[in-house]
């Protein structure tokens, strides 16, 4: 199966800094509903808001933790004995801030959630793409918010950063294209099992293959031009956001796969 790559039409997107010190604006959100919720999903309804207002929109949610330490105070409260909030509870699942975020809205467009580890962000952007392309006339919000585990976890490979990025997926007044491509990387335990050469450590910065193509709706790479270089990020939300920021290409590496982001204005 040929590694994956495609390009999403950015109408607005919007972030949220871990490290922020004023709290989100959600006024939107009732204040009974709004009190009750996490610090991470109100990064996340606040990134949703600012891009899609009061547009109906498909949402894609992901987190690689969501809730995580919501439930794992639920969980300190059964092994003390105390009586655990249902409240807690059902706002404890996933996709928890996708019902907030409709019944606050009144959209009752369709929202899934997704996690898929250190590649969550990667893998909800090729989700956002494919519903996005089987309905290119209905826009599709993609929502990531993220915190660090609970220290009771231990250490975690690959570590989420903080923080919320949302990005709306839409043809109509398109800031620019967002292009995404994932490829195979050959660890050098298995590449030395299979005869392969081994690749050596990961360099900072190389140069993404097809990220100066343009691709067009079905994902299908055209010709490049210019070859550039880019810049590897510990996370794949610091690789993203540096690409939305700057427009210069970012990747991210994991365990078995080499992610690239690579930005096109419409003007281009």
């Amino acid at each position: 199966m040929p590694d994956p790559h495609w390009t999403i039409p950015v109408a607005r997107w919007s972030s949220w800094p871990a490290a922020a010190s004023a709290a989100p604006d959600i006024g939107f959100i009732e204040p009974i509903v709004r009190r009750r919720l996490s610090t991470l999903s109100r990064v996340a309804l606040k990134v949703a808001h600012d891009c899609v207002g009061a547009d109906e929109a498909r949402v894609v949610f992901a987190s690689r933790h969501g809730e995580l330490r919501r439930t794992t105070d639920i969980l300190r409260a059964i092994s003390s004995g105390e009586p655990v909030s249902p409240t807690a509870f059902s706002l404890s699942v996933l996709n928890a801030m996708t019902g907030v975020f409709g019944i606050a809205r009144g959209d009752r467009s369709a929202a899934s959630a997704i996690s898929a580890g250190p590649e969550t962000l990667g893998y909800a952007l090729l989700e956002a793409f494919a519903q996005f392309a089987t309905q290119p006339a209905s826009p599709v919000l993609l929502v990531y918010a993220d915190e660090p585990a609970d220290p009771a976890y231990g250490t975690i490979e690959d570590e989420v950063q903080g923080g919320a990025i949302a990005i709306l997926l839409s043809s109509e007044g398109a800031l620019g294209h967002l292009v995404c491509a994932r490829s195979s990387v050959v660890a050098p335990d298995a590449a030395r099992a299979v005869g392969q050469r081994d690749p050596g450590p990961t360099a900072e910065t190389s140069v993404a293959p097809g990220h100066s193509a343009a691709t067009g709706a079905t994902g299908a790479a055209q010709p490049p031009d210019t070859a550039e270089a880019e810049t590897r990020f510990a996370t794949q939300s610091q690789a993203l956001l540096h690409c939305l920021e700057t427009g210069k290409p970012a990747a991210w590496q994991g365990a078995g796969a080499l992610w690239h982001w690579g930005w096109h204005d419409c003007a281009a």
